[in-house]
């Protein structure tokens, strides 16, 4: 059998890009009849559907999917977690690891729906410092442990390509509540997400 490919996009939402994006290239002087453009708008719109697919991810319902009643109270922490997201201010990629933590407090949840929750929020137009309080936030509410703890490094495209085009900035954003605004508990963490245990 060959090989197929299948997508689902809106087909409202495709025209409507697609037809958007036709007319940026010709406003930027390309030729949207050539051959190598011919069905780069398309797929572009596509593309950014994609991207932002995570309007469309209830962040709280991929945590609550998953939530199972343990008696443990240590920390749970899932680091190095990929994320890709798009800078709202002019539309370039920003991309690294997120690093969360949280402490139970009578429940825990499977240890995927953590990174899933990290794509829920990066797949949007997203500022860093509002990512890593949303993820903070949504485990609080969903899972009520007793502290969570957010950590993101992350590389802008905005930095890198334009403005001041500094190419080997990173910038660390975190986010603590609960048991991690202890200083012993934070440090536990910022040396655990600093270290190669593997």
């Amino acid at each position: 059998m060959a090989y197929k490919k299948v997508e689902h996009f809106d087909e409202k939402i495709t025209a409507g890009l697609t037809e958007s994006y036709r007319d940026s290239l010709a406003l930027l002087g390309e030729d949207p009849t050539r051959e190598g453009l011919l069905k780069t708008p398309e797929r572009v719109a596509k593309s950014m559907q994609y991207l932002t697919q995570g309007y469309q991810i209830d962040a709280k319902a991929i945590l609550d999917s998953a939530k199972f009643h343990e008696d443990a109270n240590e920390m749970i922490l899932v680091k190095d977690i990929e994320l890709y997201s798009l800078c709202e201010h002019h539309m370039l990629p920003f991309y690294g690891k997120a690093h969360v933590a949280y402490i139970p407090n009578g429940v825990i949840t499977g240890l995927s729906k953590i990174a899933r929750v990290v794509d829920a929020y990066s797949r949007r137009l997203q500022v860093q410092e509002r990512l890593t309080t949303q993820i903070l936030n949504v485990i609080q509410e969903t899972l009520n442990p007793l502290g969570v703890a957010v950590v993101i490094e992350a590389s802008h495209l905005c930095m890198m390509m334009r403005g001041v085009q500094k190419q080997n900035s990173i910038t660390t954003t975190s986010a603590f509540c609960g048991q991690f605004q202890k200083n012993e508990t934070r440090s536990e963490f910022i040396r655990l997400i600093g270290s190669r245990l593997h």
